[in-house]
């Protein structure tokens, strides 16, 4: 009955070593992840965190949201942006994201 079943043998342990190896590959993708991705998102954030501080009244901004405005007045969390003669709007300090050079509101 031999010919019909073949013994099952145990096979041979697989050579070690590969741990210290997946460790390297694991630390350059850490590494790669921080200096393509985490390092240039928290370089932006702090580029926008000194824009938002150095706003001053009568400064031309973009919203995040699209709009065109000088600044009015300026508070603690909030700051009042006129968009067209009489007309203001309140909107959050984080939410602009660009400055535009003085003028640029004329030569739209």
């Amino acid at each position: 009955m031999d010919f019909f079943i073949s013994n099952a043998w145990a096979q041979d342990a697989p050579a070690g070593g590969g741990g210290i190896s997946l460790l390297i590959w694991t630390l350059i993708f850490i590494a790669l992840m921080y200096f393509l991705m985490i390092r240039p998102q928290m370089k932006r954030a702090k580029e926008h965190k000194q824009m938002v501080e150095g706003l001053s009244k009568g400064d031309e901004i973009v919203t995040s949201g699209g709009l065109l405005g000088r600044i009015k007045e300026i508070g603690d969390n909030f700051l009042l942006l006129e968009i067209g003669k009489e007309l203001e709007v309140k909107v959050q300090k984080q939410a602009v994201s660009a400055t535009l050079p003085k003028g640029t509101m004329k030569s739209l």
